[in-house]
């Protein structure tokens, strides 16, 4: 995924309301950019650190700049959780995730189980087998907690309802897969975040035993665009 226009700097005065971010630019203007993730954001919004915003060019957006990058001990982050799923399927298309090969179709945002929409359903009409539709649910990680890539950084009472609904998939017969997008390139394995949010951590493992898949791989990240890398490794 590429930037479409080059990032402006900024040095960041305070992210509020969640979704919004009042930031420095070098020539001392302060502007309000909308900021995309309505985590806790921990590590990742403190005052003073660097920042980059892309400009909005929707002619109906009520601000003129978008959060998209924020400097962490010298190591970019991703925080925008709007281009996850557009970054999981550029990877599937381009192969670059194995685990998600062999399908002949990939749609987004596909209603299914008690009023969800999964992020992307890849489905093969050849095989005549439930298991010709997976169910792949993309989660953003951003938290970084020793050497460890941590997700949820807040409670996520809707985590926890897509794990069990992708448990629900497996039990009619389909194949459901838990992807985690890392988008900082710092960290060294991914676990639950149990600290944070027992709940989704207990049932993350009960979603592998009922036989959900879980794969994490981390981004590669640049002032021009992020892309999906290597895979990391899972600790449960």
């Amino acid at each position: 995924m590429k930037f479409q226009q080059t990032l402006q700097e900024g040095r960041l005065i305070k992210r509020y309301k969640r979704f919004l971010a009042d930031v420095e630019l070098p020539d001392g203007r302060v502007v309000t950019a909308h900021c995309a993730n309505s985590g806790s954001m921990s590590g990742c919004k403190d005052p003073g650190s660097l920042v980059y915003l892309s400009a909005n060019t929707n002619p109906k957006a009520k601000l003129d700049w978008r959060w998209e990058l924020v400097e962490c001990n010298g190591s970019l982050v991703g925080i925008n959780t709007s281009h996850p799923n557009r970054l999981a399927e550029e990877a599937i298309l381009a192969a670059s995730i194995p685990e998600l090969t062999g399908y002949a179709s990939l749609r987004r945002e596909v209603k299914y189980g008690k009023n969800s929409r999964i992020d992307i359903l890849l489905e093969d009409p050849a095989n005549s087998s439930a298991a010709e539709k997976c169910f792949v649910e993309v989660k953003n990680v951003t938290l970084r907690v020793g050497d460890e890539a941590q997700f949820p950084d807040a409670v996520t009472a809707r985590g926890t309802k897509h794990l069990l609904e992708l448990m629900d998939m497996v039990a009619e017969g389909h194949r459901a897969v838990m992807l985690y997008l890392v988008q900082r390139g710092d960290c060294l394995s991914f676990r639950p975040a149990e600290d944070i949010d027992p709940t989704y951590a207990k049932t993350l493992r009960k979603a592998l035993a009922a036989g959900v898949e879980t794969l994490c791989y981390v981004c590669d990240l640049s002032l021009d665009g992020i892309e999906v890398g290597k895979p990391m490794a899972i600790h449960l």
